[in-house]
């Protein structure tokens, strides 16, 4: 077989990839929890100003409304701020992990505060050039 050439920029030695912001483990983050009974409910995968992913141990049954909340850091990480919401679940299906679900939620309440939350996801975990910040 022969090689393909490498088109493009060579590749950088690794020392000059060393990581420049803290990674952070977005499940310990994101953890949704039942509003009424406070049990975890699973952890948020995918999010947008609409709705979210949940990654869940169990089903969850389709259009029921649920209500939710969220445990987030405070600006000064010494307080745990917690989001309420309500959410529509849309469509749940069995994770590639054994033993867990994916299930698609609409939020319905709320909703300024999720998008807020979203954008500043978004904003966080986005990676910029020191150039271009």
């Amino acid at each position: 077989m022969q090689s393909m050439p490498y088109h493009g920029a060579k590749p950088e030695p690794f020392d000059q990839f060393s990581r420049r912001i803290t990674r952070h483990q977005l499940p310990a983050y994101l953890n949704v929890y039942n509003s009424h009974t406070g049990r975890f409910m699973g952890t948020m995968g995918n999010v947008s100003c609409n709705g979210f992913m949940l990654i869940s141990p169990l089903p969850v049954m389709l259009g029921a409304e649920y209500a939710m909340q969220l445990h987030l850091p405070s600006a000064n990480g010494d307080q745990v701020q917690t989001l309420a919401f309500r959410a529509v679940s849309r469509w749940c299906r069995p994770d590639l992990t054994p033993g867990h679900h994916d299930a698609g939620f609409s939020i319905v309440d709320n909703m300024q505060v999720f998008a807020n939350l979203a954008d500043a996801l978004q904003r966080y975990f986005t990676f910029v050039h020191a150039t271009d910040a």
